[in-house]
């Protein structure tokens, strides 16, 4: 299988897995979120209850390691291009800051105290500004996962675009040539 093609491939799992982490980011800020902080500490407890079986915990993980695997690979792939490797190393960048990184040094201690601490720990006006200091980052995640289809996107897009002139020119070139 040529460079090209599998640079096309490694850009379409990148796109798809960007697009549905911030789906899935967008989806919890309008459907779990309004009930999980909503009323804090009574909100917390319910979905303590309500996620026994699965929860964003089980979805995102994965879906951020095919992210952030599809965009090394597709960078790798591009480093010949530099109009298309920028591309998709801003997106490399900014979903490894905001959903790894910051998840990471925001989300998880926050995590910690309203979900996995016995109930009881912390007091609610305590669990209420918790609540209320997650709901507020999660404003960069949001911002963090359109940025990242974005820029994943328009990688893709010059890549097929690229792949397409070539193609129509008949040019024995490497079509990621043609996207500088």
């Amino acid at each position: 299988m040529s460079r090209t093609k599998l640079t096309w491939i490694a850009l379409v799992v990148l796109v798809w897995g960007a697009m549905l982490s911030f789906g899935g980011v967008a989806a919890e800020t309008v459907m779990l979120y309004p009930n999980i902080f909503g009323d804090a500490p009574a909100s917390l407890d319910r979905a303590r209850e309500f996620m026994v079986e699965g929860g964003p915990s089980d979805y995102f993980p994965p879906l951020g390691a095919t992210v952030t695997i599809s965009s090394l690979l597709a960078f790798v792939l591009s480093w010949r291009n530099p109009g298309l490797r920028w591309w998709v190393a801003g997106a490399a960048a900014v979903f490894v800051a905001c959903e790894f990184l910051f998840s990471v040094l925001f989300f998880w201690p926050r995590n910690e105290i309203m979900f996995v601490d016995p109930v009881g720990t912390h007091s609610a006006a305590y669990l209420r500004q918790v609540a209320e200091e997650f709901v507020a980052g999660h404003w960069v995640r949001l911002a963090g996962g359109a940025v990242t289809s974005a820029l994943a996107f328009t990688a893709f897009v010059r890549c097929d675009r690229a792949n397409a002139r070539a193609a129509a020119a008949g040019s024995a070139t490497d079509p990621a040539e043609v996207a500088r």
